[in-house]
This record gives C-alpha cells, structure tokens and sequence, in this order.
C-alpha cells in the first residue's frame, strides 16, 4: 500500500522511539508540573505540531534541501538556538505565582496559547528532528513506488498519533503527582529555574550541532 513495508517494525521502532526519554519528554514534565494537565496537553500538543510540519517537509523534500545545503542548515540551527537561549533566560528571570489553578481564565488561555507555540517553535526550529524524519521514513517506503510523498505522509501521521498518545499520558501522570507542588510559590519558582536551565543548554546544544 502507498509503497510502505515492513509497518509492523515501523510502528514498533516508533514506539520505542517516543517512548525514549529525550528534550521533548523534559518540556511536557515541566509544563505538566508547572501549569497542569492543561499546560502539558498544550506542550504535546505544540510538540506534535512541530514533528507534523517536519512530516510534511520531508514529504515534499524541504527536509532533503535542508540536510544538502550547509547554509540552509546553519540558519534554522541558529534561529532554533536563539529561540531556545531567549526562552531560558526569560523563564529564569520570572517570578511565578502560587495557586495556578485559580488563575484568571484569560491569563490562563494566554498562558496555554504561550505553551503551544513554544512547543512547536521549539520542535520546528530543531534541524535535528528534521533530519531524522528524513532518516526515518524512507528505510520503510519503497524506492520505486509512485506515491512515496503520500506514503512519507501516512507514516508520519501514525509515528505522530502514537506519540500524542504517549507524550499525553506522560503529561497526565506529571500532573497528577505535581497537584500539591503547584500550590508552592517558591516551588515553582525552582520548576521555572529548571525550565530555564534546560532551555539554555537546549539552545547552547544546538548551537553547537553540526551539520552531517
């Protein structure tokens, strides 16, 4: 079908894959334990974001231009690095309040748009997932087969559905456990010092990617 073999190894390899604690695991954790299941809902969702626009770039060959051009390459490493190194230091520098859950609902809406959109800059900006997917999805579709790009497609969809799944449970469980940690103004102070720290060293990593 659509050129695509070997499904059943391409769904296994996907869930080992999404279930591998990697930066994307740490961001949805720390948002969990920050803002709730609302907030760690929105950072899966802002993550998946992310990988489908990768999907879909790898579909149409954009991630192909990106892995061949050094100077395409360095530009969305840099612009993702900056993006990170801003996020970091904006977060450290905050000083969060005690009892999110009874915050005003619009500050609340702001808060989860917030979340998404830096989930999925975060995700889309990394040159690192692009050229995974690009890695990834051609070993389980057929070289000759005529509707590669929409085989490319389906695959990523699937890896993309199982990862929601997963990452959403993760969040579910973070949150779960972290109910009485938000009620802590200083707790969450440190959460957001960690967020930060991660964020910082996130972009410093990336920073330092090079281009294979």
């Amino acid at each position: 079908m659509l050129g695509i073999h070997d499904l059943w190894l391409f769904i296994l390899s996907g869930l080992l894959l999404n279930i591998t604690p990697g930066p994307d695991t740490a961001y949805i954790v720390g948002r969990s334990v920050q803002l709730g299941w609302r907030g760690g809902a929105a950072a899966v969702l802002g993550i998946e974001a992310g990988c489908l626009v990768h999907v879909f770039s790898a579909a149409i060959g954009l991630s192909a231009l990106l892995a061949a051009s050094a100077t395409a390459f360095a530009a969305v490493k840099w612009a993702g690095a900056i993006y990170l190194v801003c996020i970091g230091i904006k977060m450290l520098v905050s000083r969060p309040q005690p009892d999110v859950a009874n915050a005003r609902v619009g500050d609340a809406a702001i808060s989860l748009r917030r979340v998404f959109v830096q989930g999925a800059l975060t995700n889309m900006l990394n040159p690192k997932v692009a050229l995974f997917f690009l890695a990834f999805l051609p070993q389980f579709v057929s070289a000759d087969s005529a509707h590669k790009a929409v085989g490319f497609v389906l695959l990523g969809l699937i890896f993309i559905g199982n990862g929601t799944l997963w990452c959403l449970g993760v969040a579910a469980f973070a949150a779960r456990t972290a109910s009485q940690v938000r009620q802590s103004g200083n707790a969450l102070r440190w959460i957001n010092r960690a967020l930060g720290g991660l964020f910082v060293y996130l972009g410093a990593r990336l920073a330092l990617l090079q281009a294979r």
